[in-house]
């Protein structure tokens, strides 16, 4: 993980350099920004059942970060196709409640643990390599720090890590019993390749953003079927 985002932050550093060299054809630039996209986001699991929807708690939220190439239609510079590479992650947060990752059943046990020992903070972290691809449009290309932007697209990313945390142990009553951290790691029960729909409007470098999962969260047979809904703020630039 950390390897990775060492990648992406020296993609960022060469963009952030050759963006510097600014073209012009036919009284436009080439080039229309946007190369460095980070987002914030509040997630959402489409289709969960209320068993588990029941458990959710706190604002479920996430963080992307994508560096992208972006190359301008000639005969049209409003419009533009960008590609590129990044970390997208999300978390979910439980109330009472235990994904068990490294369980040997057929399907992943989501379990209540209302009366027994469980944790007073327990979140569900996926982290997935992904690979962007936008098709922009800006109003006014000639001034893109001050125009109004859009963008419709896709990404396709690969599962890196799936994992459980939880914090504070407590007894059935509330009680502490050990303050430490536990944390456990596996992701068999995940589809390994994520596929969303994309969406963002926005003016300048600021930009609400939406994405919808296209397949299941959980492989087939394994848990219910689930599409994760991320919506939120993205900060564009370079």
């Amino acid at each position: 993980m950390k390897k990775l985002l060492l990648i992406v932050f020296a993609l960022s550093t060469v963009f952030a350099a050759t963006a510097q060299e600014k073209k012009k054809m036919g009284g436009f630039v080439t080039r229309t920004g946007d190369h460095l996209m980070l987002q914030l986001t509040n997630d959402h699991w489409i289709g969960a059942p209320d068993s588990i929807k029941s458990r959710m708690k706190g604002f479920a939220r996430g963080a992307n970060v994508y560096v992208m190439l972006d190359q301008r239609f000639k005969s049209s510079p409003k419009w533009s196709v960008a590609f590129g590479l990044g970390l997208g992650t999300s978390n979910m947060y439980f109330k009472n409640m235990t994904v068990d990752l490294k369980s040997k059943t057929n399907t992943l046990p989501f379990r209540n643990v209302d009366s027994i020992d469980h944790f007073k903070k327990y979140k569900l972290t996926t982290a997935f390599l992904e690979l962007p691809v936008e098709l922009r449009y800006t109003f006014d290309p000639e001034n893109e720090s001050k125009s109004m932007k859009a963008a419709i697209g896709f990404k396709v990313g690969t599962v890196l890590n799936v994992h459980t945390k939880g914090k504070t142990l407590l007894d059935k009553n509330g009680a502490t019993i050990n303050s430490y951290t536990a944390k456990e790691t596996a992701k068999g029960y995940f589809n390994g390749t994520r596929l969303a729909a994309t969406a963002r409007v926005g003016y300048g470098n600021f930009s609400i953003f939406a994405s919808y999962q296209l397949n299941n969260i959980l492989k087939d047979g394994v848990g219910p079927d689930m599409k994760l809904f991320q919506v939120g703020l993205n900060l564009s630039g370079l």
